[in-house]
């Protein structure tokens, strides 16, 4: 949902009649680690999850979380450039004419097999027979448990037949008197499911970019004031609780605490979603990523590293990736008893194939009980279900929507209608200029050019609404001298050889212009959810 609905903004005239996130590797083997099918699963430092075998991935993604992603792209793509021409060579004889036979002899097709099929079934696969190991070991079998199975049965059968063929009763032979193999469905076998996590591990990556940009939002630097009064540039994580920091103009304020000197407005969208700009005095709390505006200011820090709000905004949603949904918990009940159940199964159809089946039966037994392995691999169990929690609370982050658990998006199937008042959601999430009040017969046009030559160079988001404005009319600007700006309250400069000043009724009141007469217009502006801004010239 991205209904939006824009902010407004007025000008009101009043006429004068006197004319620091740091990643490196040493941090990553501190990090939390947990397991994408076992969020319970963690563990500082990186490993193997010891209920699946799969890879522990970074609890709050880092620029090390795309490793196990550039092994898989390296793995499949061995197993395709193998495969591919794997799969010509053994299914090339079932097109008309037997094209394969006419180029090379059975005998060397085999070696041939066994020469592509290699790569792909002891190094490609190799990470699915690790997991399947370390399944059987725990005793937690899984989908791996499934894909090591039924690879490594039909790789070794077709290296048994290949290199003793001599030994094997007339059972296991075909038609022309020679033993089938399956390198094709081993590589074939890895091959897909290499794609499926290759898949799957861009889906993580990209979903953990959300993570990355609420990181990216916080100061990688403070400014510190030692008991001395000397000022010194400081990373972030050294930062202690009570310092004292200095805040600059534009600059991010780097930690929770409170302003202790100064006074500046602060930008604190990227918390609220509100566009316009928060006085901070002496006393009042700021938050640290915020970005500080026009004025310095001198802080206290009260919350550091872990405690910031950003920080408890990321573990958040860090947490609502992991957690997991109503479904998921039945699926990973199911998941405890499919696993032995398919492998049964599995074993009858070896068996009933093996005597029922028609000739080579052991053959057919092999490659129908493999097949009964790879097909029941409970994908959609195990991943499908963690996948979809963790792309849709990163999207939701992207979009400024924070789940703080996997039931509430399970939950929101139930709901018909959803209203969001939220700044950037129903809304565009910055103003615009609608409306310009007049009086004396002053141009609206000439109003503008003012006001908006008085507010260039300003990033408030009313100047930049203002100067949109003008923009859109292609009114010219013209040059400001003697410029002021008035923390809270507006700015005052010279345009023309006049005197201008566009602020609020409090810089009105300031400059002694009466503007007693134009509030109740800009009340009623006001009931309709615009913003007044008054120009004095």
């Amino acid at each position: 949902m991205n209904t939006s609905k824009e902010h407004q903004t007025c000008c009101e005239h009043g006429h004068q009649t006197h004319h620091t996130i740091n990643t490196n590797n040493d941090a990553d083997k501190n990090a939390l680690y947990t397991c994408p099918m076992h969020p319970e699963v963690r563990q500082i430092g990186p490993g193997n999850c010891p209920k699946c075998g799969m890879a522990l991935e970074p609890f709050i993604a880092n620029d090390s979380s795309s490793a196990e992603l550039m092994d898989m792209n390296r793995r499949f793509l061995v197993a395709i450039i193998c495969t591919l021409p794997l799969f010509i060579i053994s299914m090339g004889d079932l097109l008309p004419g037997r094209p394969i036979s006419s180029l090379i002899s059975l005998e060397h097709k085999i070696w041939v097999e066994l020469f592509l099929a290699s790569p792909v079934c002891l190094w490609s696969a190799w990470p699915f027979f690790l997991k399947g190991f370390e399944s059987i070991k725990t005793k937690n079998l899984n989908m791996f448990t499934l894909i090591a199975l039924g690879v490594s049965t039909a790789y070794i059968y077709s290296l048994t037949a290949t290199f003793f063929d001599r030994y094997f009763p007339s059972s296991f032979k075909a038609e022309d008197g020679s033993i089938p193999v399956y390198y094709e469905a081993a590589g074939m076998i890895v091959t897909l499911i290499l794609l499926g996590q290759v898949l799957e591990l861009k889906a993580r990556s990209q979903t953990g970019e959300a993570i990355k940009k609420l990181l990216g939002l916080a100061a990688k630097s403070a400014r510190k004031i030692d008991d001395s009064g000397i000022e010194l540039d400081i990373p972030l994580n050294q930062v202690q609780k009570d310092d004292k920091l200095r805040v600059r103009p534009g600059e991010k304020i780097p930690v929770d605490g409170w302003v202790v000197e100064g006074e500046s407005s602060v930008d604190e969208s990227m918390i609220t979603g509100e566009p316009m700009p928060v006085i901070k005095k002496v006393g009042d709390q700021i938050i640290g990523a915020t970005i500080n505006g026009t004025g310095s200011l001198i802080m206290k820090a009260e919350k550091i590293g872990s405690e910031t709000l950003l920080a408890r905004i990321v573990n958040m949603v860090a947490e609502a990736q992991r957690s997991k949904a109503p479904i998921q918990k039945l699926a990973d009940t199911v998941s405890g008893i499919f696993v032995p159940i398919v492998i049964f199964v599995s074993l009858i159809t070896f068996v009933a194939w093996s005597i029922w089946g028609p000739e080579p039966s052991f053959s057919y037994a092999l490659i129908n009980a493999v097949s009964v392995l790879i097909i029941a691999c409970p994908c959609a169990l195990g991943l499908a279900t963690p996948m979809s929690i963790m792309v849709s609370t990163g999207q939701g982050a992207l979009q400024g929507i924070l789940f703080k658990n996997a039931e509430a998006i399970e939950m929101m199937k139930k709901i018909d209608t959803l209203v969001i008042d939220k700044t950037g959601t129903l809304t565009l999430g910055k103003p615009q200029l609608t409306n310009i009040h007049t009086i004396e017969n002053i141009d609206k046009s000439e109003l503008l050019s003012f006001a908006a030559s008085l507010e260039q160079g300003s990033e408030h988001p009313l100047a930049q609404a203002i100067l949109e404005g003008a923009k859109n009319k292609q009114i010219p600007l013209n040059k400001v001298i003697d410029f002021e700006s008035i923390t809270g309250k507006g700015v005052i400069g010279k345009i023309l050889g006049k005197r201008v000043a566009l602020g609020n009724k409090a810089l009105m009141d300031q400059i002694n212009v009466d503007v007693e007469d134009h509030l109740e217009s800009a009340k009623n502006y006001r009931l309709e959810g615009q913003t007044i801004m008054f120009v004095s010239i």
